[in-house]
């Protein structure tokens, strides 16, 4: 084979390497989609049976964690990637440490639902708790899809996004406060209900760092702990710089 061919190859199998981690990448997004949905069906709906559900699948991700990170460790030591592919290796790396911990938040949220909240979350409380899970839902949808797409306007979405979760989250744990001086023989449902919007909050972070690592792969700009305006300013002048 011909320094020539062989240059080709290579290059096409080290293409077919990352193409497969980032399916991965996807694959291991879709479990914990289905993780989430679970959880919030515990939350909102009681449906607690489905807890056992959400718990086990917490095992299959974990695994896929380890297993696309192991990938990573090797292409990194065999191809010794250029920049841009290195910028999308990080980000998978980064991105599937933010996933299992999403699948964390999941199986917490899953798990104070069971702790004797029945009779306990009344419509209000439920209304807040669906809207806000449709939120986080939403937000992971959309972050898997700008990881896939490596679109950056849709993170941008998800970034904004996690303002509304956040103002979301305020309200329920006002509401929640106000019920336990009110009810004060149900403040332990009413605290595993807090820890499991807290729960939810923090799910939304973690797609708003998903999305960061998504600005970062694409742009090759750190936005993490910079004021959103900011962020926003800094992309454009990147993007029209680019242009």
């Amino acid at each position: 084979m011909s320094d020539l061919h062989l240059g080709e190859h290579i290059s096409r199998r080290f293409n077919e390497e990352l193409e497969d981690v980032r399916s991965k990448v996807l694959h291991m997004g879709g479990v914990v989609e289905e993780q989430l949905a679970t959880a919030l069906r515990v939350l909102v709906a009681g449906e607690s049976k489905l807890a056992r559900d959400v718990l086990d699948a917490d095992a299959l991700v974990n695994s896929l964690e380890v297993e696309i990170d192991e990938e990573c460790t090797r292409i990194v030591a065999r191809r010794q990637p250029a920049a841009t592919d290195l910028r999308l290796i990080m980000t998978v790396s980064k991105t599937i440490n933010e996933l299992e911990r999403i699948g964390d938040e999941a199986k917490r949220a899953a798990r104070m639902s069971r702790k004797g909240m029945e009779g306990v979350l009344d419509d209000e409380i439920r209304t807040d708790l669906n809207h806000m899970g449709d939120m986080v839902r939403a937000m992971l949808r959309q972050v898997l899809d700008a990881f896939a797409r490596t679109d950056v306007d849709t993170a941008i979405l998800v970034v904004k996004a996690d303002r509304k979760v956040d103002k979301k989250y305020k309200k329920v744990v006002k509401h929640l406060i106000k019920r336990m001086s009110s009810d004060p023989d149900n403040i332990p449902a009413m605290l595993n209900i807090m820890w499991a919007v807290r729960s939810l909050e923090r799910l939304g972070d973690r797609c708003q760092n998903i999305a960061e690592h998504v600005i970062y792969m694409v742009l090759g700009m750190d936005v993490r702990h910079i004021k959103l305006d900011d962020v926003l300013a800094d992309i454009e002048a990147q993007l029209e710089h680019d242009e």
